[in-house]
């Protein structure tokens, strides 16, 4: 089997979390956070909608990590991402974390935002 190092280009996964925090950079970020290929950034949770509403038309996906379980997302949430048509994948924050590592490996129009494990 050939194994080959994954390449993230000048983009940063996450390469971690804990209680209340991801790592991005080196740098442990607290609470809600929203990264892409262009960087993470903060993100205040469900109720900030205006930067996920700002990826329309710059990336194929949203990934929305929930905390440690997968729970559904509000419905004015929800209503706000359809009417600007962004596609968006629900599922725990550990695993969208990793999800969006694997995309970003593979140079694709991405973006997570996460709500924190406690």
């Amino acid at each position: 089997m050939r194994l080959n190092e994954v390449s993230y280009d000048d983009a940063q996964p996450i390469e971690g979390y804990g209680p209340g925090f991801f790592r991005i950079g080196g740098a442990a970020r607290q609470g809600p956070l929203l990264t892409s290929a262009a960087g993470p950034q903060d993100w205040a949770g469900y109720e900030d909608t205006a930067p996920l509403v700002a990826l329309a038309g710059q990336i194929d996906v949203l990934f929305i990590g929930t905390g440690a379980e997968i729970a559904p997302l509000p419905s004015p949430l929800r209503w706000v991402l359809e009417e600007v048509d962004l596609g968006v994948e629900i599922m725990a924050s550990p695993t969208a974390a990793r999800t969006y590592n694997v995309l970003l490996s593979e140079g694709r129009r991405i973006a997570v935002a996460l709500l924190p494990v406690d």
